[in-house]
C-alpha cells in the first residue's frame, strides 16, 4: 500500500460527527426561522466516530477524510473565521480490570503499555489540511485502530469520513464499508439477527472524556426478546467496546430490531454483521422513526432483498410498499402492503424486486391519517450460492442542503437518486484526488417517483481517492446512497452508504436588541 500506514493498536478502539457550538437546537428554533429573525451559519465543530474496522487478519483498511468547499469553508468558516483542523486519531484500548495484577515486573508492563497507548492516541491518523481535497491512511490486519476526531473552523461544515476493509477469506470475508457516524444517545438497527448462522456485533464508542452508560434492546416477530445482558452497557471515555448479540439472550431469532439508547453520555453506533456463506458489511442506524420512509439504491443486478420494520409506538402500522423504478412507481407483485404489529418485527422477501434496473424503497401509510412512525432497513444479497454478497440501505433522511461520501475509486462507484415526492434537480460534485486530479460538476434531474443511477466520472488527473458531494438545486427532497464494488475472486464485493444532509449549517435566531452596551 502507497498510502501512509497506521501504528497499530491492540484492544478495540474507535471515530465519531456531530455538531458543536452552533447547535441544531438554537434557542427559538424553527418559529424563530419562520418569523424572519434567524440566519442560517455555518456549524464551528463536528466530531465523527468509527468502529475498529475487523478481527481478521486478513483485512485491508482505507480511512478517508474530506470536507467539502463552499462559501462557509471558503470565508473560514463558523462565526469566528478559524482556519481550523479535522483530525482522526486512535481512541484508547478497553483494560481488562477483571483480575488484580500483583506481579511487579507484568504491572511495570502493562503501565508502559497503557502510556504508549495514550501517546499513540494523541497522534493523528490522517488529517484534513483544507476543503475540496481527501486524505487518506491504509492499515492492516486485526489491530487496525477505529478512530475519533474532531473538526473545527473552516473544516467542520460538512466534515465526512470513511472506513472501507476487504476480507478475502473466512467468515468475515466481503467489502465493509462505513460513513463515520455522529454520536448521539438514541440509535435503531432492523435488521439484526441472534440465529446461529449470524455473527452480529454493535459496535458502541464514546468519543468523550467521560464514561458513557447504553441500553440495548430487540425486538422480534414475538415482541420484547428477553435479556438482562444488555442493561448498563459500560463505554470507557474516549473508547470502544462491540458486542455480540447472541450472548445478550438465548434466543435464536433471525430477523431483529436493536434499540440502543444511552442512561448517560453519547456513543456512535454501528453493527457488523456476518452471514455464513454470504459475506459480512456494516449496518448504520435507520433515520428516525416516521411515517413515510426511504431506502434509497438498491442494485439493478440485486438477486435477493429482504425489508425489516418495526413500529416502536403503542399503534400498530400499515403501510404501503412501493419501488421507485428507472422511470415510475410500482407496488411489488404480492407484496404491495405491509401490516407491521405494535413492538414488533415485520419482514418481507422481496426476491429480486428491481429485475435488471436500479430501483428505491418508499414506504408509506395506507391511510394518510394514520401515518404511524415506523424504522426499516433492506437487507441487500448479489451473486448465487458461494458468490454471494451482502449490503445493508438503513432507511434515511434527504440530502436536503448538502451531502458527502469519501472514498469512490478510479471504477466502482454507482450514486442513485431518488424523487419520492416532486422532480428535483440536484448537482455532483467530484472532489479532487487524494493525490492529485481535476474536480468537476455535474447537474441532473430526478423525475417524481424514480430512481436515477449515476455511474460518476473520476476527476482529471485523478490519483488516490476521491469524494462525491450531493446538493439539492431545486424541487422535491432527494434521498441518495452510494455503492462501492470492489470485485475479488470472482465475488462482486460491494457496500452501500446513504447519503443523509451534512448538517453544515444551523438556524441561529438573530438577536432583537442589542444589549452590548445598555444605558446607566
Amino acid at each position: 500500500m502507497k498510502s501512509t500506514h497506521l501504528s497499530l493498536i491492540a484492544g478495540t478502539v474507535a471515530l465519531a460527527a456531530i455538531t458543536g457550538f452552533a447547535t441544531l437546537n438554537a434557542p427559538g428554533g424553527p418559529a424563530a426561522a419562520e418569523a424572519g429573525s434567524a440566519s442560517s451559519l455555518p456549524v464551528e465543530r463536528s466530531s465523527l466516530v468509527c468502529p475498529a474496522p475487523s478481527t481478521s487478519d486478513l483485512a485491508e483498511t482505507q480511512y478517508t477524510s474530506y470536507t467539502p468547499p463552499g462559501s462557509e469553508t471558503e470565508k473560514g468558516g463558523g462565526a469566528k473565521g478559524e482556519e481550523g483542523t479535522a483530525e482522526l486519531k486512535p481512541a484508547l484500548p478497553v483494560l481488562d480490570d477483571d483480575e488484580v495484577e500483583t506481579d511487579p515486573k507484568k504491572i511495570k508492563k502493562a503501565e508502559e503499555a497503557a502510556k504508549k497507548a495514550k501517546a499513540q492516541a494523541d497522534k493523528p491518523v490522517l488529517a484534513v489540511k483544507e476543503p475540496g481535497t481527501p486524505v487518506l491512511a491504509e492499515a492492516d490486519g486485526s489491530a487496525a485502530p477505529a478512530l475519533v476526531g474532531t473538526a473545527t473552523g473552516r473544516l467542520a461544515p460538512g466534515w465526512a469520513a470513511q472506513q472501507t476493509t476487504t476480507v478475502t477469506a473466512g467468515g468475515a470475508r466481503g467489502l465493509l464499508g462505513v460513513s463515520c457516524t455522529a454520536p448521539d444517545t438514541d440509535f435503531w438497527f432492523p435488521g439484526v439477527s441472534t440465529a446461529r448462522s449470524r455473527q452480529d456485533y454493535v459496535h458502541l464508542t464514546n468519543p468523550d472524556d467521560s464514561a458513557a452508560v447504553a441500553d440495548i434492546e430487540l425486538f422480534g416477530a414475538k415482541g420484547a426478546v428477553t435479556s438482562e445482558v444488555g442493561d448498563g452497557v459500560t463505554v470507557p471515555a474516549r473508547s470502544s467496546v462491540a458486542l455480540l448479540l447472541s450472548t445478550l439472550t438465548d434466543e435464536a431469532v433471525n430477523d431483529l430490531t436493536a434499540h440502543v439508547t444511552t442512561r448517560s453520555g453519547r456513543v456512535g453506533g454501528v453493527v457488523l454483521t456476518a452471514d455464513d456463506g454470504s459475506g459480512a458489511d456494516w449496518l448504520t442506524a435507520a433515520a428516525d422513526p416516521s411515517g413515510t420512509l426511504v431506502m434509497p439504491g438498491i442494485p439493478a443486478d440485486a438477486t435477493s432483498v429482504q425489508l425489516v420494520a418495526f413500529a416502536p409506538g403503542e399503534n400498530d402500522a400499515d403501510v404501503k410498499v412501493q419501488l421507485m423504478g428507472k422511470n415510475t412507481t410500482f407496488a411489488p407483485a404480492g407484496n404491495d402492503t405491509l401490516h407491521i404489529k405494535s413492538g414488533m418485527t415485520a419482514t418481507i422477501d422481496l426476491k429480486d424486486i428491481t429485475r435488471g434496473e436500479p430501483g428505491s424503497l418508499r414506504l408509506t401509510p395506507v391511510e394518510k391519517n394514520r401515518a404511524t412512525p415506523i424504522v426499516a432497513a433492506l437487507r441487500v444479497v448479489r451473486g448465487t450460492g458461494a458468490k454471494q454478497e451482502i449490503a445493508y440501505i438503513p432507511a434515511t433522511g434527504p440530502v436536503g442542503a448538502r451531502a458527502s461520501v469519501t472514498d469512490n475509486r478510479a471504477k466502482g462507484s454507482t450514486l442513485s437518486l431518488a424523487a419520492p415526492a416532486a422532480t428535483a434537480k440536484v448537482k455532483v460534485t467530484t472532489s479532487a484526488g487524494s493525490g492529485g486530479g481535476e474536480p468537476a460538476v455535474e447537474t441532473y434531474t430526478v423525475k417524481a417517483g424514480t430512481t436515477t443511477a449515476i455511474t460518476p466520472k473520476p476527476p482529471a488527473g485523478l490519483k488516490g481517492a476521491y469524494a462525491l458531494t450531493v446538493e439539492t438545486v431545486s424541487g422535491g427532497p432527494v434521498h441518495a446512497s452510494r455503492a462501492l464494488v470492489l470485485p475479488e475472486g470472482g465475488v462482486q464485493m460491494f457496500t452501500i452508504q446513504t447519503l443523509p444532509d451534512d448538517g453544515g449549517t444551523v438556524v441561529v435566531p438573530s438577536a432583537r436588541q442589542d444589549l452590548s452596551v445598555l444605558d446607566d
